[in-house]
């Protein structure tokens, strides 16, 4: 007797996924194809409804944290380190699709980029990405994780992080995740306060970009620098 009876199955749902891709997939079905790979011999259909419904979707699945994915949901700790990668997974691969040396000389580009750095974080997070002359990005920096009302974005280390890539101009970038894609009071005074440090050393802040849900507001292309 074969030791696995639920190998007929996965091999039909691999074969399906070589054959059509996965958007023809229900939710459960892809975080069912998941499990797969840490779950060898158990039938993780059940698992894969149990999660979704604990965690309200496939998303919420994937964003839930890997103690409590172990405490509360009870799988493994390979389980939970496997599911919590792919967040991370997604933002390296959409990063990955640009060149090292990016162009950016457009608010499209510029966003597309942007919106790269932020794919799958949860938390505020506030970015400097060090153009040369040729807009090209020399380095896109993690400066700060958290709200930016708190944050102590410092125009000194702007400053310092331009001048250590020898940027010839910047782009700011955060988040505001779930939230709304409009700068905040503090967004706007926050810029206001790196351009002035910034050009006093010759160095122009092009953008400001904002990511939210699945766009961006640029302070460039609504005249807000």
């Amino acid at each position: 007797m074969d030791k696995n009876p639920h190998k007929g199955h996965r091999q039909r749902v691999k074969k399906r996924v070589i054959n059509e891709g996965i958007d023809s997939f229900e939710d459960h079905q892809i975080l069912e194809l998941l499990l797969f790979y840490c779950l060898p011999m158990k039938d993780t259909n059940e698992l894969a409804h149990t999660l979704i419904g604990h965690y309200g979707s496939l998303s919420g699945v994937f964003d839930a944290d890997p103690k409590d994915l172990c405490d509360t949901a009870g799988v493994t700790e390979n389980t939970a380190v496997l599911l919590s990668l792919i967040p991370a997974l997604a933002r390296r691969y959409q990063q990955g699709k640009f060149k090292q040396k990016a162009v950016l000389n457009s608010t499209t580009a510029a966003g597309a980029y942007t919106m790269a750095l932020f794919t799958g974080r949860l938390n505020e997070a506030f970015y400097v990405i060090c153009l040369d002359s040729q807009n090209q990005v020399n380095q896109a920096t993690l400066l700060h994780e958290g709200t930016i009302n708190e944050a102590p974005v410092y125009p000194r280390l702007i400053v310092e992080t331009a001048l250590r890539h020898q940027a010839a101009s910047i782009i700011l970038a955060h988040n505001h995740p779930g939230g709304s894609r409009q700068p905040s009071s503090a967004d706007v005074a926050v810029t206001k306060k790196i351009k002035a440090a910034t050009e006093a050393i010759a160095i122009t802040v092009v953008d400001h970009i904002i990511v939210a849900g699945d766009g961006y507001y640029s302070f460039a292309e609504n005249r807000m620098l």
